[in-house]
C-alpha cells in the first residue's frame, strides 16, 4: 500500500489518500490522471488492470485501489 500511496502522492500531493474516499466523485483524479496510475500501477506491481476494472468504484480510494490490485495478483 506504501507504494500505491507514493505513486498517488505523485499524481497530488496535497491529497490525504489515507482518508479520502472520493477521488473521483469530487474529481481529484481525472481520466488522464486514471491513465497514469494503471501505467504506474502495472510498472511497479506487474498488474494489469482489464478494461472492465476501470470503473468508478476501483478508483474512488486508495483503499479501493490496493483491494484491486491485491485481487489481480492473486488471479
Amino acid at each position: 500500500m506504501e507504494k500505491l500511496i507514493k505513486i498517488l502522492k505523485s499524481l497530488h500531493p496535497e491529497i490525504d489518500y489515507e482518508t479520502c474516499d472520493s477521488l473521483i466523485d469530487d474529481n481529484i483524479i481525472d481520466s488522464f490522471d486514471i491513465v497514469t496510475l494503471i501505467s504506474e500501477i502495472n510498472e511497479e506491481f506487474d498488474v494489469a488492470i482489464p478494461a472492465e476494472e476501470i470503473i468508478p468504484e476501483n478508483f474512488n480510494s486508495a483503499q479501493a485501489l490496493w483491494q484491486l490490485i491485491e485481487r489481480l495478483l492473486d488471479e
